[in-house]
């Protein structure tokens, strides 16, 4: 028996009826060696057999064993054979996919979520039965993309011992197209009416133009449009609709299909008594029931009663009942058509937090995080507060995404869970750069907007160009030990060549400040600046703004901010409003005052269209006050980035009797922007705007231009700072006017 062999089919899994001759009696095995073995260790592969050496087999248990490896996936062929005590199992694995290419199914987020749902990835074994599944699995996804008759080949060429490169060429199939849709039994309503909720809508003529419907199936929305379309009358009041599945009828012959749903429209309901019941204490009912959306004689629409749960929850959050539950009692008068509403409150406990913990900063210190949380041991947990501390802590621009996760502890208690994604904060900038007006330059710059993590930004900064040459040295704390106080400043150094005349200066400024509440800051700037004018042009000398030599400026500028916007980079909801008052007179030549305003207001539509759209309204405001020397490179200038693009820097202001520039003592600007994502992994976008600004001397609008265009932003692009680029064309230009087509700005600008 020292040579006898055992043979085991792969298939089968059964011993052949030698084996069983052989091992008819159980015997000892001194030994076990596995032969073949590439990408589990013999060790592994013990466990998997579960005999050991040193204890009797038979066939029952060798069986069992081969079974037991059959399991694993691993291998495509398994025999065993004993040689002087010792069982030998040879095996073939199958080969590991190395690499795995998706061809012809879309963009690369789209191959590597399609490869994920039909679940074959790169490191997996290579099994028949897997790729068999996977295959039908993208073909279905295609199907519930609109696309029919699809193929799906698979191409594997050898890397090296045991390993594979996958290619999945994918051949898409026919697009079925919508020619019409039909809704039995509607009265009031008709397709004009739901069109603009469905995902599958009747092709249109010309549909391939933008804003045209396509009609192309999306059978994987078949069945929420018939939720959207039952929503759609519960929006109207109709409680008691009865919509059908769709029915699709497709004819492959031209791939085209129409589309029907059965509906029952049932009666409009309208509002009868709002109320709120609730236990004595627990809320102020009256108050409650004034802020409610529901109101008593209205049209009933089922988003105004979510809304309404809403509301009530937050309000009970904020009064520490983190965990209440509202349940909403609709008596339907199947008569008079009316609709009364009982909002039940359930408070449950008081909830209040236990241990903070936080995750995930590598580099900022615990306490510049906790500085910023509303939230502390042993207070009352509240979502108010929960948003209040995420918003702030996106506002730092230390993080890419900020989440608060509560676990309840007990019936009164939670943990809370803060997790932050860590940006990148520091840049080191070295370049070429091109402004429209500036021409080509030189930017070189070393910052961190969070300096070892500790929430202290610091940096220098370098630019040079044709026209221009700026250095600056900065720092600012926004939480000086943890307080409320912030502390800041900067010396700089600036050589600008505008139009008419060049500028020379040399600066610094001090700022003290303190966080008022929330979402207010107040602070206080001095302001000192060495300014010499030269290469004044013949036009300009005559003007009173002009003094020649130098001016020294010394001023104290107080100002106050709100912000509640919802991140630093990229808000998507909330204002950022700042009013200043510059007083020109602490001293130096400059006698002047400049009051402004600046408001941003951000407002993201993606909960209510379900879709990233950002709509962003800017507006600035300002005016000087001659206190007997107002020197002219303090005046007010409109143009280029930040005010009204498709004119070059600068370039709207008042203009003397020969046309040289003398700036405003007036302005006014607004922005409407809208923004839509284009590569959404690196938070590139697609903007368009349009821009209104006026300026004047005794009056705003002396000059006042337009412009409109579109622009590509990069809030987070490679160089460490926002980055804008436009395309900009002036709406009302007039004669002499500067215009510029193309510009683009690095950092925050207004």
């Amino acid at each position: 028996m020292n040579s006898s062999k055992f043979l085991h089919t792969s298939k089968n899994i059964l011993l052949t009826s030698f084996l069983v001759t052989q091992l008819a009696q159980a015997q000892q095995i001194k030994d076990i060696k596995f032969d073949g073995l590439v990408h589990i260790s013999p060790e592994i592969a013990k466990e998997i057999i579960n005999i050991q050496p040193g204890t009797n087999v038979s066939a029952d248990k060798i069986s069992n064993s081969v079974k037991a490896l059959y399991r694993q996936q691993y291998f495509k062929d398994i025999w065993v054979e004993e040689k002087n005590g010792t069982l030998i199992y040879h095996v073939k694995e199958k080969p590991l996919i190395a690499k795995i290419d998706l061809k012809g199914y879309g963009s690369t987020d789209k191959n590597e979520e399609a490869l994920k749902e039909a679940g074959l990835h790169k490191g997996d074994v290579y099994d028949n039965a897997k790729v068999k599944s996977m295959k039908q699995k993208i073909t279905k996804k295609l199907e519930s993309e609109g696309y029919y008759d699809s193929t799906v080949e698979v191409k594997n060429k050898p890397l090296n011992k045991g390993s594979l490169k996958t290619d999945i060429v994918v051949n898409k199939g026919e697009n079925v197209y919508i020619k019409s849709i039909h809704f039995n039994g509607t009265k009031k309503y008709h397709y004009k009416d739901f069109a603009p909720y469905l995902a599958n809508k009747q092709q249109q003529s010309f549909g391939w133009l933008l804003g045209r419907d396509d009609g192309k199936l999306k059978a994987n929305q078949l069945g929420f449009d018939s939720m959207r379309i039952k929503e759609f009358y519960l929006k109207h009041g109709f409680l008691d609709v009865k919509v059908s599945k769709p029915f699709l009828k497709t004819n492959f012959d031209n791939y085209t299909a129409t589309l029907t749903y059965n509906i029952s429209e049932g009666k409009q309901y309208h509002v009868g008594d709002v109320s709120i019941q609730a236990d004595d204490g627990v809320v102020n009912k009256k108050k409650l029931e004034e802020k409610l959306k529901l109101h008593k004689g209205k049209v009933f629409n089922v988003e105004k009663l979510r809304k309404d749960i809403t509301t009530i929850k937050k309000e009970l959050s904020n009064e520490g009942y983190a965990f209440a539950k509202v349940y909403p009692d609709v008596q339907q008068n199947k008569n008079t058509h009316i609709a009364t509403v009982r909002y039940i409150i359930q408070p449950n406990h008081k909830v209040y937090v236990s241990n903070i913990t936080i995750a995930g900063n590598y580099r900022t210190m615990d306490r510049v995080i906790r500085r910023e949380l509303y939230l502390s041991e042993g207070e009352p947990y509240t979502q108010t507060d929960m948003q209040d501390s995420i918003n702030a802590l996106r506002r730092t621009g230390f993080f890419n995404d900020v989440q608060i996760i509560p676990t309840p502890t007990d019936a009164d208690h939670v943990n809370l869970l803060v997790k932050v994604d860590e940006a990148s904060t520091g840049s080191i900038m070295g370049g070429l750069s091109y402004g429209s007006y500036d021409g080509f330059g030189i930017n070189l710059g070393l910052s961190d907007k969070n300096f070892l993590g500790s929430g202290i930004e610091s940096g220098i900064d370098l630019d040079t160009s044709e026209k221009t040459v700026r250095g600056s040295l900065h720092f600012y704390n926004p939480r000086v030990f943890d307080s409320t106080y912030s502390l800041g400043g900067n010396v700089y150094r600036r050589k600008f060549d505008y139009y008419d005349y060049n500028e020379n200066s040399l600066g610094g400024s001090l700022k003290v400040g303190k966080k008022l509440g929330r979402h207010y800051h107040a602070s206080l700037t001095y302001l000192y600046e060495d300014t010499e004018l030269s290469d004044v042009s013949d036009s300009l000398k005559d003007t009173i703004y002009y003094q020649p030599g130098r001016v020294i400026k010394s001023s104290l500028i107080p100002a106050l901010t709100f912000d509640n916007t919802d991140d630093y980079y990229l808000p998507r909801h909330g204002m950022n409003i700042t009013g200043s008052f510059e007083y020109a007179g602490v001293g130096g030549d400059a006698k002047f005052t400049r009051t402004s305003l600046s408001a941003k207001y951000y407002y993201g539509l993606e909960d209510l269209i379900d879709y990233d759209l950002i709509v962003r309204l800017k507006g600035r405001f300002s005016v000087i006050g001659d206190q007997g020397n107002l020197p002219l490179n303090e005046k007010l200038y409109l143009g280029g980035m930040g005010s009204v693009r498709g004119y070059k820097y600068g370039t709207l202001s008042p203009r003397n009797s020969v046309g040289a520039l003398v700036g405003a003592k007036k302005l006014a600007a607004a922005s409407l922007e809208f923004s839509i994502p284009l590569v959404e992994a690196v938070q590139m976008r697609i903007l368009t705007f349009l821009d209104y600004g006026m300026t004047g001397d005794d009056k705003f609008n002396e000059i006042h231009r337009s412009s409109a265009g579109i622009g590509i932003e990069w809030a987070k692009s490679p160089l460490g700072v926002p980055l804008q680029i436009s395309y900009a064309k002036a709406l009302d230009d007039k004669e002499g006017d500067r215009t510029s087509k193309i510009e683009f700005s690095l950092g925050r600008r207004f």
